[in-house]
């Protein structure tokens, strides 16, 4: 079923993901900027802009997704989030410096390899 699906109903399953994962790093790139979890600490964090940017690519992910939902079910559609814990380690690698590992690589085979199985 997953594989006759119109362009956009695509991006949407695929994009979704994507932005999710880009805003996880945001969030990681955010922590480190943290200050202390009293009233100055949390008001900077409110006011910083990794932050903001996470947080807008999370709200831009949820009305693709929304959209997304309008034309599949939500059983086919939400085994795609699953690409997060594929894309947020790559993205983590490519970006922040951290290691991938062959088992990265087996567990992302693993869940590529399921969703096809879900979807099929």
């Amino acid at each position: 079923m997953a594989f006759n699906l119109a362009p956009a109903v695509w991006f949407g399953l695929i994009f979704t993901p994507i932005l999710i994962s880009t805003g996880q790093i945001l969030f990681k790139l955010t922590s480190a900027r943290t200050g202390g979890f009293d009233f100055q600490g949390l008001t900077a964090l409110v006011a910083n802009p990794t932050l903001l940017a996470a947080l807008a690519l999370y709200g831009l992910g949820t009305i693709i997704w929304i959209f997304t939902l309008r034309s599949v079910p939500l059983t086919l559609a939400y085994s795609f989030m699953a690409l997060t814990f594929c894309f947020v380690p790559l993205f983590a690698a490519l970006f922040l410096g951290e290691a991938l590992t062959i088992r990265y690589a087996a567990g992302a085979a693993l869940i590529i390899g399921g969703m096809i199985v879900i979807n099929s």
